[in-house]
């Protein structure tokens, strides 16, 4: 596993983040980093990255950091709403967006300034933990199409299996005896040109969305060794909550009512 030195300074908040979650993740899981090096040394990109379980976001930070860049995210708001934890947050440069919300123009805005400012983005294109009973890529959403052809900038794919075994999904016990293989591996730039040129319609966008989410599902398929299913799943379509655990049935009941 080749690691790529940071070429920009850590701040306050990365230092004490790394201080203490990069040994914790370094005992309680081993890793498998495969074309790392294939995420740019420098200047705005954006990581698109399938999402399988809670503790992907410390995970794909690790696969990130140790190719030399300092992860940003868009995070949900409702963690910003802790004084501590919301200033640490906002101290490492993440960025909150309101799920399902009118407000989420101002996450846009703000990942698009990021890019500009030559920041490392990573996005989970699905919005939250897959639908998909098979823990396969689910239909994207359109935040990171729109932002990359806001700014023009890469989108490097990058496909995850191992996380769910760490943590499985809406569970909140980690597995970590014996402990757990995390592999990721990134792809080539998700090839968008010939849409950020022309307009940036619904359809552009549409289709932006599906080369991204096309590349995230070949790399997953790589790693498992097997073929997704011809047809992402769609919580819509399926009648599956977007936010939250689906199969929490008490708030099911209350949604009912």
């Amino acid at each position: 596993m080749r690691v790529r030195k940071l070429e920009r300074k850590r701040g306050w908040a990365f230092t004490v983040a790394a201080s203490i979650l990069k040994p914790t993740l370094l005992a309680a899981t081993s890793r498998t980093w495969i074309d790392g090096e294939k995420i740019p040394a420098s200047g705005g990109c954006i990581i698109a990255i399938n999402h399988i379980s809670h503790v992907d976001p410390l995970l794909s930070a690790h696969f990130v950091y140790d190719h030399g860049r300092l992860p940003r995210y868009l995070a949900k708001s409702g963690l910003f709403t802790n004084k501590y934890l919301g200033g640490f947050l906002k101290s490492a440069g993440q960025i909150p967006v309101e799920r399902l919300s009118r407000n989420a123009i101002g996450a846009y805005d703000a990942a698009v300034k990021a890019v500009g400012d030559g920041e490392c983005i990573i996005v989970y294109p699905e919005g939250t933990l897959t639908r998909d009973p098979d823990l396969w890529p689910m239909k994207g959403k359109t935040g990171a199409a729109r932002i990359a052809l806001a700014t023009g900038c890469p989108v490097i794919p990058v496909g995850q299996w191992g996380a769910q075994e760490v943590l499985p999904p809406y569970t909140k016990t980690p597995h970590l005896v014996p402990r757990k293989n995390v592999v990721m591996k990134a792809g080539d730039p998700v090839p968008l040109d010939d849409l950020v040129a022309g307009p940036h319609t619904p359809d552009a966008t549409a289709q932006a969305t599906e080369r991204i989410m096309s590349a995230i599902t070949g790399l997953v398929e790589d790693l498992r060794g097997g073929t997704a299913p011809a047809e992402r799943f769609d919580p819509r379509q399926r009648g599956v909550r977007e936010t939250g655990n689906p199969n929490d049935t008490k708030s099911r009941r209350k949604r009912s009512r």
